[in-house]
């Protein structure tokens, strides 16, 4: 397996599986989630938003095909990701604040190395034209 190949899959699956985690909890209203999302000043049913949102999104991710629902799904999580981030730090968390950017940065490896089936294809500057010809 290729060096990118296993990058690509090593972080995908550590993105995944916080999202899966996180979303889960989310959804069951884990104490600990509801706790996390109260001191950030976000309303109880928020937790359902983003339950549903983070477990369509792994969904999409790791689904064969999908080509630009995956594209969403990475914004979607990067938006999470950032948005924790600032809540965080807004909330006066300090250093704490900082964790979301380590996983916002396994992301972006993530989006980055994937394989050229994972990803949208848009056509050569040019080819729609010549192809109208």
């Amino acid at each position: 397996m290729k060096a990118k190949s296993i990058t690509y899959w090593t972080t995908t699956t550590v993105v995944m599986l916080v999202m899966t985690v996180s979303g889960l909890l989310a959804l069951l209203h884990a104490p600990a989630m509801m706790t996390g999302l109260a001191h950030l000043g976000y309303p109880a049913y928020f937790s359902n938003l983003l339950g549903v949102a983070k477990i369509i999104g792994v969904i999409v991710v790791l689904a064969p095909g999908l080509t630009l629902f995956k594209e969403w799904a990475y914004s979607g999580f990067a938006i999470v990701v950032i948005s924790a981030f600032y809540s965080h730090l807004l909330s006066g968390d300090g250093l704490n604040a900082l964790e979301p950017l380590v996983i916002f940065a396994i992301l972006e490896i993530s989006y980055f190395t994937r394989p050229d089936s994972r990803r949208l294809v848009f056509p050569a500057k040019g080819q729609l034209a010549r192809e109208a010809q």
